[in-house]
């Protein structure tokens, strides 16, 4: 960095972490009072038709687990479904035959789970770093043996997310040094509340009680006479459903952790006299209670709007000057950008401490980011994406696990366990993983709504953010100057 860019730099910090001028003040004090009171203040049951849809859902997806688990459990039709279906397969599995199948993934993914939040502890960096590094050597290796097997569908399809990751970490590769930092030090801070690590814990127990029925009938699915079309059409329909699910129990530790973090740095300390009572039962009970339908909302959409924008972004940045290409991409990625403005993560926080809807506060948090310059951060850290790897990669080495006995006792149903159970096994590690996510998304929020909150927790944590923040805020400004006088030169050449 040259001395110029090192004094503005210098002056942008001193300026973030000085008094602000009258007309901020009076705002900001305003603000962090209001967040102060919502957090204790009665609140409303929000999005509850979404709690009802979810709550159904269960309860009918429950009902369909038990019969078709039941319906090969011990005995060949036993309730008699086979003659429904129209198929003369007569095939004679069993439920019990492939219901260890799962017990193995179950168990893979909830040690990896519980050993990615220990050593995450300890050995934050490294471990960030295997995640990103494995994964696509572990994809590969999976495609090789895919193609082994004559599965030609899945080696393709394991090859290209190979080279997707591959192309994917190329174009992000200068991020990710900022991007372990802001890790680092969520890891620093969800290590300070070990309550909140045990709710963590707690919840992976939970899932494990709902993966057991629901591996109970993905196991008699699997040993149905339905016929192969028929298995994986119910087992897809079974595996979005333990998507959401899983995602909606993610997302409620998400809540519980960013609310716990966020009033933390917002009181400055736990042990504070400013810092709410009972403040963990009360995060909980809000996320399993009034906030739990703007949790189930939100778990639809923001995984996938997530994964589609940091796609878009790494392939933009390497496009170049193809201005056709170009053309094409900005235009979906101006329509994810507003997906983005109603189903972003940072919407649990808001969720969390003053109990909005779920669209309100993911409008309520990107505005808050874009009129502060912070949503330009949050642009250029992958940090989201660093964390959805390591769960991937623990979903595929819990898929290998059930896969790997799976073609040792049945080789005509390894697929169907396997990708199944990769499944079960990224819910489990997403579930350690979503402490840190947490963590993250509250330091953001914070340094947007006022950066002397990050200043008074780490010093140099806040010099380094606001370094950075400078740094993109001229990067943008540049890029924006030099399309505007590309444009400006066009407009003058004569046709």
């Amino acid at each position: 960095m040259n001395d110029s860019q090192s004094l503005s730099s210098s002056s942008y910090n001193s300026a973030s972490i000085s008094v602000p001028d009258q007309d901020v003040e009076p705002s900001r004090r305003n603000t962090n009072s209001t967040y102060a009171l919502s957090f204790e203040q009665s609140r409303h049951w929000r999005d509850v038709f979404w709690l009802a849809v979810f709550i159904v859902h269960l309860g009918g997806l429950g009902l369909l687990l038990v019969v078709f688990g039941l319906n090969r459990f011990k005995k060949n039709d036993r309730l008699n479904i086979d003659k429904y279906t129209g198929f003369l397969e007569h095939h004679r599995g069993l439920t019990e035959y492939y219901w260890p199948l799962y017990a193995v993934a179950a168990g893979a993914g909830t040690f990896l789970g519980w050993t990615w939040l220990l050593l995450l502890g300890y050995q934050a960096i490294h471990m960030m770093k295997v995640s990103v590094h494995i994964l696509t050597t572990y994809l590969a290796v999976v495609s090789v043996f895919c193609f082994w097997a004559q599965q030609f569908f899945w080696g393709v399809a394991f090859a290209i997310g190979a080279v997707l990751q591959f192309l994917y970490v190329i174009s992000v590769i200068d991020r990710l040094p900022f991007s372990m930092l802001v890790l680092q030090k969520a890891v620093k801070m969800a290590w300070s509340l070990p309550r909140v690590m045990c709710i963590a814990y707690a919840f992976i127990l939970v899932m494990l009680s709902w993966m057991a029925l629901w591996s109970f009938g993905a196991a008699g699915v699997v040993a149905s006479s339905i016929g192969d079309s028929g298995r994986w059409w119910l087992l897809v329909v079974f595996s979005i459903s333990l998507f959401w699910t899983g995602a909606v129990l993610c997302n409620t530790v998400h809540v519980i952790v960013s609310g716990m973090v966020f009033l933390v740095l917002f009181h400055g300390g736990q042990e504070t006299a400013s810092m709410p009572s009972n403040s963990l039962m009360k995060s909980l009970r809000y996320a399993v209670t009034t906030s739990f339908g703007s949790i189930c909302y939100g778990s639809l959409f923001t995984a996938a709007v997530r994964t589609l924008r940091w796609e878009i972004r790494g392939f933009r940045a390497k496009i170049g000057n193809n201005e056709c290409l170009l053309c094409c991409v900005d235009f979906v990625f101006h329509i994810v950008e507003t997906l983005v403005r109603f189903f972003n993560k940072y919407a649990y926080v808001q969720i969390a401490v003053s109990g909005k809807s779920f669209n309100h506060s993911a409008r309520d948090a990107w505005e808050l980011f874009q009129s502060t310059g912070v949503e330009a951060l949050i642009a250029y850290d992958c940090s989201g994406a660093v964390l959805l790897m390591g769960t991937i990669l623990g979903g595929l080495i819990a898929g290998t696990c059930a896969g790997v006995w799976t073609w040792l006792r049945s080789s005509d149903r390894v697929l169907m366990v396997g990708s199944t159970s990769m499944l079960m096994g990224m819910v489990l590690v997403g579930l350690a993983m979503v402490v840190v996510e947490g963590a993250v998304t509250s330091l953001y929020i914070c340094y947007a709504l006022d950066p002397l909150l990050i200043h008074r927790w780490d010093p140099e944590f806040f010099n380094q953010m606001s370094e950075m923040l400078h740094q993109r805020l001229q990067h943008r400004s540049a890029r924006g100057r030099q399309v505007l006088t590309h444009n400006t030169l066009d407009s003058h050449i004569p046709s």
